[in-house]
C-alpha cells in the first residue's frame, strides 16, 4: 500500500470512497465529498492524502487549517474515509500516522471530531474548554504538538458547513 498526496486523476475515486465510507456513520450529512470539493477548490487542503493499492484507490484523509480561539496554526482532520470493503486492513491507521507526521512540520497541533476510542491510539484526547458548535465534548479531540493546551472554539472553512440538499 502507497500513502500519497493526490493527484487529479484521483478526485473520483476519493470521491466514491468518501461516499461509500461515510454511508456506513449515523452522522453522516451526504455531503462530505462535497466538503472536500469546496475545500479544495478555496485551496483550504492542507493534506490530501490517498491510500492506493495495486493501483486503486482505497482510503482517503483531508486535513484543513483550522483555529481554535484566536489562536492558528492548528490542522482539523476530516474527513478520514476507508472503503468499507477494506475496513480493519490498517489503511486508516497508516493514513493518520502519516498526516500526524506530515502535519507535525508546520502545525501546532491537530484537532478532530470522532470516536475517542479510535483517535485516542494516535494520542488524541478531549480538552475541557474544547469545543465544536453543539458536538458533545467528549468527541472533540486534539493532539497538541507541544506544551500548548487547546481551548476555545474550533473554527473552521465555511464548507463544513454544507447541509444535505433536500
Amino acid at each position: 500500500m502507497l500513502i500519497r498526496n493526490e493527484i487529479a486523476d484521483d478526485l473520483p475515486a476519493i470521491r466514491a470512497v468518501v461516499t461509500e465510507a461515510m454511508k456506513m456513520l449515523a452522522q453522516s450529512t451526504g455531503t462530505e465529498a462535497q466538503i472536500i470539493d469546496r475545500l479544495r477548490e478555496d485551496k483550504a487542503l492542507a493534506l490530501s492524502l490517498v491510500a492506493e493499492d495495486d493501483g486503486r484507490v482505497v482510503g482517503y484523509l483531508a486535513a484543513s487549517r483550522a483555529r481554535i480561539g484566536a489562536h492558528d496554526g492548528w490542522g482539523l482532520i476530516g474527513p478520514l474515509a476507508v472503503l468499507p470493503s477494506r475496513h480493519r486492513q490498517g489503511i486508516g491507521s497508516t493514513l493518520m500516522a502519516a498526516a500526524i507526521l506530515r502535519l507535525r512540520a508546520t502545525f501546532q497541533g491537530a484537532v478532530l471530531v470522532g470516536d475517542p476510542g479510535y483517535y485516542g491510539r494516535f494520542g488524541f484526547r478531549a480538552c475541557p474548554g474544547l469545543g465544536v458548535g453543539s458536538v458533545p465534548s467528549e468527541f472533540v479531540l486534539a493532539l497538541p504538538f507541544g506544551a500548548a493546551e487547546p481551548r476555545g472554539e474550533v473554527i473552521h472553512h465555511p464548507a463544513f458547513g454544507l447541509k444535505q440538499q433536500a
